[in-house]
């Protein structure tokens, strides 16, 4: 099994599966479906991405016990990165490890294992995971697509993250005045008002200096109207991605107001929830029990600083997690996947499976 997991790895790998490459995209949705067609695939289109739900009866259950969760876009890479290589025990290349060798692996354990469980078990594949996952996982939960556990195939190196912060992004503007720049008394520079907005934040929400579990804040653009040298500006406006801690989400962005200066203004452009699954959830214990005993170490749960479609379930309430196999460098160009931990994964996912009552 491992050889075919490898060998659909790779085909995966080759093809420039990136979300300006919608051709490549459809291609690679059609590679993998090519190793299901003896179940029921539905096909799910919005906003020009596709996606499916593959399942093993000739309706869609109206909740299914598993649902594998898997994305096939990738981050882009170099040219060579699309030309996978085998060194060692690492298999190297585009999204090897986020995650066409962890998709791989979800589609070789559920044609295993499908018809031999007595629960609806599914297998979700989108394409659009990598800029947000609205239009495949989200969609097809407004479109009432459910389970009562989602393991997402991310790379986590055997560790199952329960929990992820939530995203909140949001436009912060600010007024001033203008007048000629060899007269700054005459004006009131945007700039400079919102340069001491930013001490403040920066203050509430120190940028730290290793992982750890806080919400963070992220400038990711700051930009004025003003063209000129000798002008002073009258506008400023700042872009903040923020990852929120999933204990802070009520109240993230009342405190966020409460640091704005008078004439300040703010403009949520996206608000996505955290994942938090109790950790004594059923599956979550079954899966850290043979997973323990297929790698033969402590099973560690963690939170993640960023997100993944799972949080597209828990906004309906889904319970869900995160569970891939070894690997490193994610999104560079030394990216790889551990050739033994997928073999190890697929085990994994296999007993897990059976094991569910």
């Amino acid at each position: 099994m491992l050889k075919t997991i490898i060998s659909l790895t790779k085909k995966f790998i080759s093809i420039k599966s990136t979300q300006d490459n919608p051709e490549a995209l459809e291609e690679v949705l059609g590679l993998a479906l090519s190793n299901l067609k003896d179940y029921t695939i539905e096909r799910f289109e919005y906003n020009g991405t596709k996606s499916v739900l593959v399942y093993n009866s000739e309706k869609r259950p109206k909740k299914f016990k598993i649902i594998l969760n898997g994305h096939l876009d990738v981050v882009p890479g170099k040219e060579n990165q699309y030309t996978p290589e085998i060194k060692g025990n690492r298999l190297y290349g585009v999204g090897s490890m986020d995650m066409k060798a962890n998709v791989a692996c979800l589609i070789m354990a559920f044609k295993e294992v499908v018809d031999k469980v007595s629960y609806p078990l599914g297998l979700q594949l989108v394409t659009d995971e990598e800029i947000g996952g609205y239009n495949g996982t989200k969609y097809q939960v407004e479109k009432g697509v459910r389970a009562e556990f989602v393991i997402a195939g991310e790379p986590t190196n055997f560790d199952v993250v329960h929990k992820a912060k939530g995203i909140l992004q949001v436009k912060i503007s600010a007024k001033g005045k203008t007048a000629h720049g060899a007269y700054p008394w005459r004006g009131e520079n945007a700039i400079w008002k919102m340069n001491e907005f930013l001490n403040i934040l920066q203050k509430k929400y120190p940028v730290p200096d290793h992982e750890v579990w806080a919400t963070t804040v992220n400038i990711s653009r700051i930009e004025t109207t003003n063209q000129a040298f000798n002008k002073i500006p009258d506008d400023c406006a700042v872009w903040l991605d923020i990852r929120v801690i999933s204990e802070e989400m009520a109240t993230i962005k009342k405190s966020l107001q409460q640091l704005l200066p008078s004439g300040f203004t703010l403009d949520v452009m996206a608000f996505e929830p955290a994942l938090l699954t109790d950790e004594n959830n059923e599956f979550i214990k079954l899966l850290e029990k043979v997973a323990q005993q297929k790698t033969k170490k402590i099973i560690q749960l963690r939170g993640a600083n960023g997100s993944s479609d799972t949080r597209h379930f828990a906004r309906v309430n889904c319970p869900g997690i995160e569970f891939g196999p070894v690997g490193g460098n994610i999104g560079s160009d030394q990216e790889w996947v551990s050739i033994p931990s997928l073999e190890k994964y697929h085990e994994i996912l296999n007993d897990f499976l059976l094991s569910i009552k």
